[in-house]
């Protein structure tokens, strides 16, 4: 049996150049090592997005590659992110508006705050991410995650970033190279495979042949490896996620000191929705929809009339992406001396930015059961089912946005219609009639997304649990009360104490030396 020495990637962009400084980092690829990995980038294969949302898990993972913070901010023109706004996904009113913070619920012992914001009068409870965490008050007063003093990658609140995607390819490329990785330009042209069914080396157009013993397929929707030579089907998630298309362009910030987002803004339209990611040196924006629901030219309406307001009326739209995609993943992502990592093992939509998030758990999984000695059955198959279940999970996820939604509008009606939403979806609605989601409820190395994100969604969007019935088993209320005060009063400390958004990347971007890092307040 052959050790599994060498490692040929395939396709760069964030995936690809993640997962090489990943694997360097985790498996100690040095010239003279025993592991040695070789990255091949296409110049045909583009970088899709303008504007790239990510996980909090992003910033162990960039630790964990050895990052400088704020240098790797500057490079890719990030800002922080500390949750999702959701505007109009509800009812389409104008006022409709939750928000989905990174932040758990602040703690009480025993079962917690949400039973008794449950048991709450309807009319007169806040909003349940405001009751819940102070982060939702942060994000709207525009005010940063972090002061500036803190060490990269820590802060008082959660968060994650908002980067530019090309960009971060870039500086990820420049890690990657850093910890060993050889880079090398070319076009696949064809893959030859083995006798026993694995690829035995890939012909490139400026590299002549290429072989390795491990191949990562990282070539985005072309899915070079893995579904063109190897013929791994993708299963469709369609119609439980309709979206299939998207638009986007980049605009430039209407005035240069106005306040700054720490958000991502998901704003519902008639057959799926807007994004708008605020970057420092402009806004991706893009418009998702249902080719089923929506004709192209109607979505490039709706996106200019989403962008009218900020441009100016007698301002040229920029120009736009278009973008189709096929909602889905394959099952056996990790197929031989194969694995697929990225796009090319799967895309749902854009919803919740869960794209670069499973680029990471591929990515952190494939190093801890990497073959080392070549045999790479028993590791593919856990690998397999892993990613499998967190496709599902995550697909339920997303649905769950879309089915409480009380819009009338074809697209949001199809959405509600039982037979689109995953059987065992259904079930925990049912459960969550009369209890709120619970950390019972889920295998935590298989989600993606905690019980609280899913509690945050549930009561963004209005679904009701009863809980009258179980009214004595929550004889805390005063205690609770005391709690939901405590956490508005650490809002109004923390709108005081915090940066402005805008400034502190402004700080970020002008230095990167520790002792300057100083907390701003205008």
């Amino acid at each position: 049996m052959t050790r599994a020495r060498t490692i040929l990637i395939v396709g760069g962009g964030t995936a690809g150049w993640l997962a090489a400084a990943y694997l360097a980092r985790y498996l100690g690829v040095r010239e003279d090592g025993p592991i040695r990995i070789t990255l091949l980038e296409s110049q045909d294969i583009g970088i899709v997005g303008v504007g790239e949302g990510t996980f909090p898990t992003i910033r162990n993972t960039l630790k964990f590659l050895g990052l400088d913070e704020a240098r790797f901010m500057r490079e890719t023109a990030a800002t922080f992110k500390q949750g999702i706004r959701f505007d109009r996904w509800v009812t389409g009113a104008e006022d409709d508006s939750f928000f989905h913070p990174f932040e758990a619920p602040f703690p009480m012992e025993g079962a917690g705050l949400v039973p008794y914001w449950l048991l709450q009068e309807r009319d007169a409870r806040p909003p349940f991410a405001q009751a819940m965490t102070l982060q939702p008050r942060v994000a709207e007063a525009r005010r940063a995650p972090k002061r500036g003093p803190e060490g990269d990658f820590e802060a008082p609140l959660n968060y994650a970033y908002h980067f530019d995607a090309a960009k971060a390819a870039a500086a990820l490329a420049r890690c990657a190279r850093d910890l060993g990785v050889l880079h090398l330009q070319g076009t696949v042209t064809d893959v030859a495979l083995g006798p026993d069914g694995a690829i035995d080396h890939v012909l490139t157009r400026e590299q002549g042949s290429l072989s390795a013993d491990f191949y990562l397929d990282c070539s985005g929707f072309r899915a070079e490896l893995i579904g063109r030579a190897l013929g791994v089907p993708q299963k469709p998630v369609k119609p439980i996620l309709a979206t299939d298309r998207a638009l986007s362009c980049k605009v430039p910030h209407g005035m240069p000191d106005a306040p700054l987002e720490s958000v991502t803004l998901a704003t519902a339209h008639a057959a799926g929705w807007t994004w708008d990611i605020g970057l420092e040196g402009g806004r991706g924006i893009g418009c998702v929809y249902s080719s089923d629901h929506m004709s192209d030219d109607a979505a490039e309406a709706a996106l200019r009339a989403y962008l009218a307001p900020l441009l100016g009326r007698d301002a040229a739209p920029p120009p736009f992406r278009r973008i189709a995609f096929d909602p889905g993943y394959r099952e056996t992502p990790w197929v031989r001396n194969c694995v697929a990592i990225g796009l090319s093992a799967g895309f749902l939509e854009p919803l919740e930015s869960t794209s670069v998030v499973l680029v990471e758990v591929a990515v952190g999984m494939l190093a801890e059961l990497f073959p080392h000695d070549g045999d790479w059955q028993a590791p593919a198959a856990r690998f397999n089912e892993l990613m499998t279940r967190r496709f599902e999970n995550i697909v339920a996820f997303l649905k769950l946005h879309y089915c409480l939604s009380r819009r009338e509008e074809p697209f949001w009606r199809d959405n509600r219609d039982p037979a689109t939403i995953p059987p065992g979806l259904r079930d925990l609605l049912a459960r969550w009639r009369t209890r709120p989601p619970s950390r019972f409820d889920f295998a935590l190395d298989l989600e993606a997304f905690a019980y609280f994100n899913y509690q945050y969604i549930l009561y963004g969007m209005g679904f009701e649990t009863d809980l009258s019935a179980a009214r004595g088993a929550y004889p805390d209320a005063e205690a609770a009360r005391k709690i939901f005060a405590r956490v508005q009063t650490y809002g109004d400390h923390a709108i005081r104490d915090l940066p402005a958004h805008r400034a502190l990347i402004r700080r970020l971007n002008q230095t990167s030396a520790p002792e300057d890092r100083v907390a701003l307040r205008r």
